[in-house]
C-alpha cells in the first residue's frame, strides 16, 4: 500500500515551481517524518502535463528530481485542470469536465507521464479525476458524450499500459453537486465502464458530506463491481447545531472554493454561505477539507469519525480493498485566519502530522 499527500494544497503550474515546492515542502514533510521516501500524489496543470507527455528527457529529468530527494509518485490528481488556485475557482474547477475532449486528452497526458514517474516496487498507477461533471447543465446528450469519452479513456490506458508495461487506472471521484454525488449515483453512472482501467476515488469527506455509512458504500461499490482505486484520506467540517455555531461557521465562509453543505434531513446549499442564509435544519456537514489531527474551532467537530470506520472497511478484511492512499487537505490556507499556518514550515508541519495520523490508520485500521 502507498501512502501520499496531495500536493494542490500547494500547487506550482510550471516545471522550476514543481521543483521549488518539492524543495520547500517535501523535503521538510519528509524529514519530519524520519523517513526514507515520501510520496506525493502530485498534481500537474494541463499544459505541463501536456509538455511532459511530449517530451521523454523532461519526465526523466523529473524523475530524477524526485528520486535525489527521497520523493516518488505513484497517484495523480487529475480533478482541477489548470490554475487551481486562482482569486475564484467556485464551479470552475469542475471544467472542463468529461464531455469535453481537453479532458480526455489532459487525462492521457496524465497517464502518460505517470507511467516514467511510477517507482519500481509499485504495481500500477492511478489518476483521480472528477465525477462526469456538475450536476447542471446535463441532459442525454450530455451523458452519451461523457459515456464515449469513457470509452476513448479505457482504450487509450490499454495502450499506453501496452506500450510501457505499467498500468494506470483513472477513479471517478465522487463529490457534492456533481453528477456523482453518491455512491449509489457512481454505481449507476459508471456501470458500463471498462473496470480494469476505470473505477472509484472515494473522497472520505465527501463520503460523510453525503451522509454515507461506510459499510454499506463499499458493498454497494462492490455489488456493482467497481474498484476502488484511491482514497482520499479526508475530513469534512461538522456543525451538529448549527444555528448555536451560526458565528464560527461565519468565519470558514471564503472566496475560493465551494463549500457545499448538506443535512443530515436531505437539504442542500451549493455553498456555506447559502446553508447559513437559508437556516438549513441541522446537523450539517460542510465540503470543507479540515487537518485531520486537529480538532476545529469550537463547538464544530469534524468527520475523523467517518474517516477511521472507512479506514476500518477498507483495511479490516483479510486483503485491503484499496492500494492507494491520499491525503487530500487543501483548504489549509482559506482556514479561518486563526487557524491557519503562518508559515511554509507551519504548512510541513500539519502536513506531517496528518500523514502521521493516516499512517496509523493503515497501520491499525481497528483504531
Amino acid at each position: 500500500m502507498h501512502l501520499s499527500y496531495c500536493t494542490n494544497v500547494h500547487p506550482a503550474e510550471d516545471f522550476d515551481g514543481i521543483v521549488r515546492q518539492f524543495d520547500t515542502y517535501a523535503v521538510a514533510i519528509r524529514r519530519h517524518l524520519d523517513a526514507d521516501v515520501l510520496g506525493l500524489g502530485l498534481w500537474l496543470a494541463a499544459p505541463l502535463a501536456a509538455e511532459l507527455a511530449a517530451d521523454a528527457a523532461l519526465r526523466q529529468r523529473l524523475r530524477r528530481e524526485l528520486d535525489t530527494r527521497g520523493l516518488e509518485v505513484v497517484t495523480l490528481n487529475g480533478f482541477p485542470y489548470e490554475a487551481f488556485q486562482a482569486p475564484v475557482v467556485k464551479l470552475g474547477v469542475y471544467y472542463p469536465d468529461w464531455t469535453d475532449q481537453r479532458r480526455l486528452d489532459y487525462t492521457l497526458d496524465l497517464a502518460r507521464v505517470l507511467v516514467d514517474l511510477l517507482p519500481d516496487s509499485a504495481a500500477r498507477g492511478s489518476i483521480s479525476t472528477l465525477p462526469l461533471a456538475w450536476r447542471e447543465p446535463w441532459d442525454a446528450d450530455r451523458a452519451d458524450a461523457a459515456a464515449r469519452m469513457l470509452d476513448q479513456l479505457a482504450a487509450g490506458l490499454a495502450e499506453i499500459a501496452d506500450r510501457s508495461g505499467r498500468p494506470v487506472r483513472v477513479a471517478f471521484e465522487p463529490e457534492p453537486g456533481c453528477i456523482v454525488e453518491t455512491t449509489a449515483q457512481a454505481a449507476a453512472a459508471l456501470s458500463a465502464v471498462d473496470t480494469e482501467r476505470l473505477g472509484v476515488c472515494l473522497d472520505l469527506a465527501h463520503l460523510a458530506c453525503a451522509w454515507e455509512e461506510p459499510a454499506e458504500a463499499l458493498a454497494r461499490l462492490r455489488a456493482a463491481g467497481l474498484p476502488v482505486v484511491k482514497v482520499q484520506v479526508s475530513a469534512a467540517l461538522e456543525a451538529t447545531d448549527p444555528v448555536a455555531a451560526r458565528e464560527v461557521l461565519r468565519g470558514y465562509v471564503e472566496p475560493r472554493f465551494l463549500h457545499q453543505t448538506r443535512s443530515a434531513h436531505g437539504d442542500a446549499a451549493d455553498d456555506l454561505d447559502e446553508a447559513l442564509e437559508r437556516e438549513l435544519k441541522g446537523p450539517w456537514r460542510v465540503h470543507y477539507h479540515v487537518p485531520l489531527h486537529a480538532e476545529p474551532a469550537a463547538p464544530l467537530t469534524s468527520t475523523v469519525p467517518v474517516l477511521r470506520a472507512a479506514m476500518r472497511e477498507l483495511l479490516g478484511g483479510p486483503e485491503p480493498l484499496c492500494d492507494h492512499f491520499d491525503v487530500e487537505t487543501y483548504t489549509w490556507g482559506v482556514l479561518p485566519r486563526e487557524q491557519r499556518p503562518r508559515t511554509d514550515a507551519d504548512v510541513a508541519a500539519g502536513i506531517a502530522a496528518e500523514l502521521a495520523f493516516a499512517r496509523t490508520l493503515m497501520d491499525k485500521p481497528g483504531l
